[in-house]
């Protein structure tokens, strides 16, 4: 989460340390569940393709966390994995990644990954 999604969150939730962010009344559990109805309005208002789901952004986030920082346990704290098996879903090896380490013994000069 970047440094100004916390910052908001946390004027939100003031001093409160248990309980939902988005509390509601409506729901049994307490948790608003509309985000996901927003988001697929959003969607569609956007024009984007519906396979394009919430969830998506999850992992579009653990998946560039760990390709910029390379530390498979932060991914897993920030998005609440507790096995490395299925935290390693967020490992897509680039393959200018793989060309390198495959030319490694034939001299190839370093790649650089632009991110």
């Amino acid at each position: 989460m970047s440094r100004r999604v916390c910052d908001i969150l946390r004027e939100r939730c003031k001093t409160r340390r248990e309980g939902w962010v988005f509390p509601s009344v409506r729901s049994a559990s307490g948790h608003i569940r509309a985000i996901d109805r927003w988001f697929r309005e959003a969607r569609t208002n956007a024009h984007l393709p519906k396979d394009l789901v919430l969830y998506c952004a999850r992992h579009d986030y653990g998946t560039r966390i760990l390709m910029r920082t390379g530390n498979l346990a932060a991914v897993m704290k920030t998005v609440g994995h507790r096995d490395v098996r299925t935290a390693m879903h967020y490992q897509h090896p680039e393959l200018e990644i793989v060309r390198a380490a495959l030319d490694y013994g034939a001299g190839a000069a370093s790649v650089e990954i632009a991110v």
